[in-house]
């Protein structure tokens, strides 16, 4: 029984010990003028705390983009969209999120998504697609609920939707007609 007891304790030591290593960490290199992209998880939010998200970013001009990894229109628009992130990052009243509307049991494809795609804003994933009916019409009441959608808040309010795919010059344009 001691025996026992004590090869229990002796597994409950070693898993502590590995619970508590850090992430790994790449040590890829990337290639010049490229931004390492370190992706080891991404948040899975309710519809609540997306909109204390959008609120705390009073402060900044805030571009929030829904997309999925299963939405052709939204993984054709994603390259643009980190073009225009990187042209604007630099601007601390500047902010770009994106809003994955995957599943919660296909988040590791998100985040191999994520890497393949080299995609540089802050990602969440919105976890609620069960109350979609509820928070949907929050967003925007003419919203149908399809995908790709680009929702930009000034000073916490919104100020333009977008319903469908953008060009890199229509994001470009509204985002410098109202980023002063």
């Amino acid at each position: 029984m001691k025996k026992f007891l004590s090869l229990i304790a002796l597994i409950f030591s070693v898993s502590v010990c590995f619970s508590q290593e850090s992430s790994p960490v790449y040590k890829e290199i990337p290639p010049q003028n490229e931004e390492m992209i370190l992706v080891n998880d991404i948040p899975m939010i309710k519809y609540e705390l997306l909109e204390q998200k959008i609120k705390e970013e009073k402060d900044v001009f805030l571009v929030l983009n829904f997309w999925s990894t299963t939405c052709a229109p939204c993984v054709k628009e994603l390259p643009d969209f980190m073009e225009v992130n990187k042209k604007f990052k630099a601007n601390p009243k500047f902010k770009m999120l994106l809003v994955s509307l995957d599943r919660a049991k296909d988040k590791d494809r998100v985040i191999q998504f994520i890497k393949n795609k080299k995609l540089t804003a802050e990602v969440v994933l919105l976890d609620d697609i069960k109350r979609m009916n509820t928070w949907i019409p929050k967003f925007e009441k003419n919203w149908d609920g399809n995908i790709p959608v680009t929702i930009f808040y000034k000073n916490g309010e919104k100020i333009h939707f977008n319903d469908g795919e953008m060009s890199k010059e229509e994001l470009e344009n509204t985002i410098t007609k109202n980023l002063n």
